[in-house]
């Protein structure tokens, strides 16, 4: 299989005109609404249109629509080869297009534009993901240390919950144990040692769903969907709700975040501003991707079975027994456990959509023909259709444990969670996860740690507005290290 760019502009596949449509104005994007969120489904929503005709690039209506979005209209690409288009900043713009086709109100981030909506063609991007990649770097010596020792504390909730009633969440104390450990990397202590105590995950949630919330729905009963659809999808979510709460956030993170909030002069941000989007990047970006992200991975793990625990289990235990250690250089000699992170994040994305808008009129392949995007038309990619396409990865729906083993190395290059492809690195030209090396060392760290600790398990699982629920059944001490 040798795809090709998804860029060309000298394209040997036959062009064709996109298919779809939009339907009737206002009224069109009102249908393709409750087809995706209450009739049909994401998935379903795009499957149907696809088979309908016969293509992976497609014209459709992307929620919300009327009214809080002024254009809905998008051009989707629903395989791994269009996909990547989405990362060429050359030839599409990433301006406030985080949410997609909507902005939500600035008041959310204290009136600033933070990094994730400014295009790399911006001075003050480079400033500042300059600025959060020095960050980073600086905090690189915390990662492992500080995760373990939060891990504990998870760990030690997870028995309590089982010993005590048969079963334990594991979304619930996965949320204080990211944010308790966010909060302390950046902030150099624990929260409950400031003003928002342990109220932390819960502000984080209630300021992240006023700004998503015109993504999603409350999950409420078929019939009353016009009612959910009205409370979420009309209107812009008022930021006034959680006005008091960010700005205890905010402050707390001013008060304690002193040494980071130093450095982000010298990159030419003020105080007030680095605070506004080190509060986004900590509470936005990272706690919201890992809340959903953490109970992926260990749903598609434990639902995996006792052969791939046993597995995983055997590679931790000898890699940490030979390298006498939890390090870097150890978890990088686990090769199943590289390869079960880097599956779950093909399989469950946690950020499944991703947007950008047409700098210049711009030729896109799928593996079967050519499209042309015209300047100006906003493109949007459904990364879970991108990453289990059939024409790349055999049984793609299924989870493969060992997927990435050896020659399946080369697949890595369409693993896109981080708004890039795994193969490359983040770079202050582009808009991929400034934090994503960090996030794919913590995924293993997890794994490291929970089968030096166990096993096996058994979970049971449920689909959340955002995510999934993961409820553990039973938890099988380690029996030999």
């Amino acid at each position: 299989m040798s795809p090709s760019s998804s860029s060309s502009s000298e394209s040997k596949l036959p062009m064709k005109p996109i298919p779809g449509d939009y339907g009737i104005p206002f009224f069109g994007a009102i249908r393709d609404r409750l087809d995706y969120f209450y009739n049909q489904g994401k998935d379903e929503f795009f499957k149907t249109r696809i088979q309908k005709h016969n293509s992976t690039v497609i014209k459709t209506n992307m929620p919300p629509g009327p009214f809080i979005a002024k254009n809905p209209k998008v051009i989707a690409v629903l395989d791994a080869i269009s996909f990547p288009i989405l990362f060429d900043t050359s030839k599409v713009e990433k301006y406030n297009v985080l949410d997609g086709t909507f902005l939500p109100s600035l008041s959310f981030s204290g009136g600033y534009r933070v990094c994730a909506y400014l295009d790399p063609s911006e001075t003050k991007h480079t400033a500042l993901k300059s600025y959060f990649m020095s960050v980073l770097a600086s905090k690189h010596s915390e990662f492992i240390p500080l995760f373990r020792t939060c891990l504990s504390q998870l760990f030690i909730s997870i028995e309590d919950g089982i010993a005590s009633q048969k079963k334990a969440n594991f979304n619930n104390p996965c949320q204080v144990m990211s944010f308790d450990y966010i909060f302390r990397l950046f902030c150099g202590k624990d929260p409950s040692e400031t003003a928002i105590g342990s109220k932390g995950p819960a502000i984080a949630d209630k300021w992240l769903a006023l700004q998503l919330g015109p993504l999603f729905t409350l999950g409420l009963p078929k019939f009353l969907k016009y009612v959910d659809d009205l409370l979420l999808h009309t209107f812009k979510l008022p930021f006034f709700l959680v006005k008091s709460d960010y700005y205890k956030l905010y402050d707390v993170f001013y008060a304690s975040s002193g040494p980071i909030l130093d450095k982000a002069e010298s990159f030419g941000v003020t105080r007030e501003e680095a605070c506004h989007n080190l509060v986004f990047l900590a509470c936005f970006s990272t706690y919201g991707g890992l809340k959903v992200w953490f109970p992926a991975l260990i749903k598609w793990v434990g639902l995996s079975g006792e052969k791939l625990h046993r597995e995983l289990a055997d590679e931790i235990r000898t890699v940490v027994k030979e390298e006498g250690g939890v390090t870097i250089q150890a978890m990088d000699k686990m090769i199943l456990t590289k390869s079960v992170v880097y599956e779950a994040f093909r399989i469950e994305p946690p950020v499944p959509f991703q947007y950008a808008k047409a700098k210049e009129d711009i030729v896109v392949e799928s593996h079967h023909a050519a499209y042309k995007i015209n300047k100006g038309e906003m493109i949007f990619g459904y990364q879970p259709f991108a990453t289990k396409d059939p024409e790349v990865f055999d049984d793609a729906e299924e989870f493969v444990g060992h997927r990435f083993v050896g020659e399946g190395e080369k697949l890595l290059k369409y693993v896109y969670w981080s708004n890039g492809r795994e193969t490359v690195d983040p770079t202050v030209e582009d808009k991929q996860c400034p934090g994503k090396d960090m996030v794919v060392l913590l995924s293993r760290l997890m794994l490291v740690e929970f089968f030096l600790r166990y096993d096996t398990f058994t979970v049971e699982t449920a689909v959340l507005p955002i995510g999934s629920s993961v409820t553990f059944t039973s938890l099988g001490k380690a029996t030999s290290i």
